[in-house]
């Protein structure tokens, strides 16, 4: 029997014509099938330039089976790499308690992950987006979580390449470690917080900053994104009350998660708004507190209706977000669920908006109503 691998040494490489006379050892395999033992006796042709007649084997070298190449991490699924994301940093909660040193490759090879599969897809910003603190992790600790993988989408939406992503989504998972050195029960009365109190509050930023710095002179490049996430637009930000084009840009991509997060998810016991109400909430105030590139950026990732939300259309039909159109935002694809006089469809059907210019949205159903 003749393998393979020996074919493609046959065609590779030809041997005298009186090979097959030499003796071989046992374990050589048989030569290939050799020319009619006419063609031996001819005279030998002068030597001539290669033809691509010559290379077609090496063309058929392509054709056999070869190893996988593993320069790029295959995909991961979302919730395992969130959820990993949040217990790394509950321990970084750990890590100022005890003075240890701060694991910066760990950190540098989970956002590189998340930044890869927020390329390859949308589904870890949606699980960012819908996800609460797992069991035992603190509300600090899915906070920054999901900060670091929106901010990486928004900046994507806005053209960073992927190494600035990934100092941002670094700088994201940093912006509030400052908050667990003041008291615990502090974010649980944002609301209510006396003079004092609310200058403590106001101090965090600089906390965090002298926790990176601490950790690590060389992270210079996170220190302005963490130091100016609470400023705003018309200067009435903290803690240096800056304005417009003096604040950093990756501290405004931070700024407008950080409140979109704090909006959707806020620290017990106040109550959260669902996405497309807090997206109306920022877009009130977009002038004053954000600029309006990036209330963009965030609409076109986010929606006013994302998926998952219960809209009703002028036509009194109540469907189910599906996808969003990122070219129209205001206008989803639907699934159908109920008709117009509120009863449910045995088969939901699904309707593109975009393409249907006498359909529109006039507003969101609270879940089990109609």
């Amino acid at each position: 029997m003749v393998r393979m691998s020996d074919v493609v040494r046959g065609i590779v490489r030809e041997k005298p014509a009186d090979a097959a006379k030499e003796p071989t050892a046992p374990e050589t395999p048989p030569a290939p099938p050799r020319a009619p033992p006419a063609a031996a006796s001819r005279p030998t042709p002068p030597p001539r330039v290669e033809t691509p007649r010559d290379v077609e084997p090496a063309a058929s070298l392509d054709a056999l089976p070869v190893e996988p190449s593993f320069s790029e991490p295959p995909t991961e699924s979302a919730e395992p790499l969130f959820a990993e994301l949040q217990l790394f940093l509950a321990r970084v909660r750990e890590i100022l308690r005890t003075g240890d040193a701060f694991p910066w490759a760990e950190l540098e090879h989970l956002i590189e992950r998340c930044v890869v599969s927020l390329e390859r897809s949308g589904e870890l910003f949606w699980v960012a987006n819908n996800s609460v603190a797992l069991a035992g992790v603190d509300y600090l600790a899915c906070h920054q979580s999901r900060v670091a993988a929106l901010a990486i989408a928004i900046a994507a939406s806005v053209g960073y390449d992927r190494p600035r992503r990934a100092q941002l989504g670094m700088a994201g998972c940093l912006i509030d470690v400052g908050l667990w050195q003041l008291p615990d029960g502090l974010l649980r009365r944002l609301d209510a917080l006396s003079p004092e109190e609310q200058a403590l509050y106001r101090s965090h930023p600089r906390l965090s900053v002298e926790c990176i710095r601490r950790w690590s002179p060389q992270r210079e490049g996170l220190v302005e994104a963490v130091l100016q996430h609470h400023e705003r637009e018309l200067g009435q930000g903290f803690p240096q009350g800056l304005h417009g084009s003096a604040v950093n840009q990756d501290a405004k991509i931070l700024g407008l998660v950080d409140t979109y997060t704090g909006l959707t998810m806020p620290p017990p016991p106040r109550s959260r708004l669902r996405p497309h109400e807090a997206i109306r909430e920022i877009v009130r105030t977009k002038h004053e507190s954000f600029p309006s590139s990036l209330v963009k950026a965030l609409l076109s990732e986010i929606s006013v209706f994302p998926p998952g939300t219960l809209v009703r259309l002028n036509t009194g039909e109540v469907g189910r977000v599906t996808a969003v159109n990122r070219n129209h935002p205001l206008r989803p694809r639907v699934e159908i669920v109920a008709d117009g006089k509120g009863q449910r469809l045995a088969s939901p059907k699904t309707m593109d908006l975009s393409e249907a210019p006498f359909l529109y949205i006039t507003g969101a159903v609270a879940e089990g109503g109609r």
